[in-house]
């Protein structure tokens, strides 16, 4: 787990520049650092080597000017967007921004642009022109490190951000391990959220299910008609969750369900389905927990369904 932000892109050192910069000052460029193209495709006749040396004089001016802004605005590490019309940096420019002791990185994807850019408090710069010291953003440190083969860039340190950014780093022996993981971290991160969002937890393994259907269901007999029908309906729709959780344990799901009610109305609130005592336990005292919110939502959600449907006077079928 790494306090800052981790590119997998590696830092481009085939002209000898740095690969670990302090007081980092990050620069976000969607412009490339190459010969500009023509728009339409043309070829250029050269008839003598002055004419060569005079394109190669432009070529170095062009580029150097612009390594130059970017040095002017104190920039000393640069990320350069992903590019499919031209070089996103060439040889020569790459000579001059080491020269200049400016850490380069390639290939940042147009889709990480703007989680880059909050994360790192850098403005996305399309044009060399608006290259100026207020679009950058600033970090203690940006090194690329080498670990079990693979590299990698941390950025630590970063400043003047609202929302700092924590990156985990994830090891597997293949790509299936890995995507298991990151679908356990990201269930593991919706429980957090979850909590922020409602601090409360309640009892698991189908107890509050069971426990408002209880109480559904004393409110139906206080009922009559319609009224009556749909609460009964509701409450013996929650009974679905227990009863799943039951089949999935390897348990018998009617057993089990019938033994929830009679825990219950005895006045065992926090009853529910326990796979370790293969039956019904106290799954507070168990520590099988669950957040209010994913209880709520999963309700609310599923009660706005069924209004959906009911809304729906009739169906015309068309070929």
């Amino acid at each position: 787990m790494i306090d800052g932000v981790v590119l997998t892109q590696n830092v481009i050192k085939s002209a000898g520049g740095p690969t670990r910069v302090e007081k980092a000052r990050i620069g976000l460029i969607q412009f490339q650092l190459s010969p500009p193209k023509p728009d339409m495709e043309n070829n250029i006749v050269v008839n003598d080597y002055r004419q060569m040396d005079k394109i190669l004089k432009e070529e170095r001016a062009y580029l150097l000017n612009i390594c130059k802004k970017i040095k002017k605005a104190k920039c000393n590490v640069l990320l350069i967007q992903k590019s499919i019309l031209r070089d996103a940096v060439n040889d020569l420019a790459l000579h001059f921004l080491s020269a200049l002791k400016i850490l380069v990185v390639k290939d940042i994807e147009r889709d990480e642009i703007e989680f880059i850019s909050q994360s790192l408090g850098c403005k996305p710069i399309a044009d060399v022109d608006s290259f100026t010291e207020a679009r950058l953003g600033v970090a203690d440190l940006v090194e690329e490190t080498e670990s079990s083969g693979s590299k990698i860039i941390k950025i630590t340190g970063v400043k003047n951000v609202t929302h700092p950014t924590v990156s985990v780093i994830c090891r597997g022996a293949n790509n299936m391990i890995l995507d298991e993981t990151e679908r356990s971290l990201h269930d593991a991160l919706c429980v957090i959220r979850c909590l922020v969002k409602e601090k409360a937890l309640i009892a698991g393994g189908g107890a509050p299910e069971i426990e408002v259907s209880r109480t559904l269901l004393k409110e139906a007999n206080k009922l009559s008609g319609v009224e009556q029908l749909c609460f009964r309906e509701f409450a013996l729709a929650l009974e679905v969750i227990p009863t799943t959780l039951a089949e999935n344990a390897g348990l018998n799901p009617i057993e089990i369900v019938t033994d929830l009610r009679n825990k219950h109305e005895l006045g065992e609130k926090e009853a529910g389905i326990s796979v370790r005592r293969s039956g019904a336990t106290n799954t507070y005292n168990e520590h099988v927990l669950q957040p209010v919110l994913v209880n709520t939502s999963a309700i609310t959600l599923a009660s706005e369904t069924v209004k959906s449907i009911l809304r729906i006077d009739d169906i015309a079928f068309s070929r």
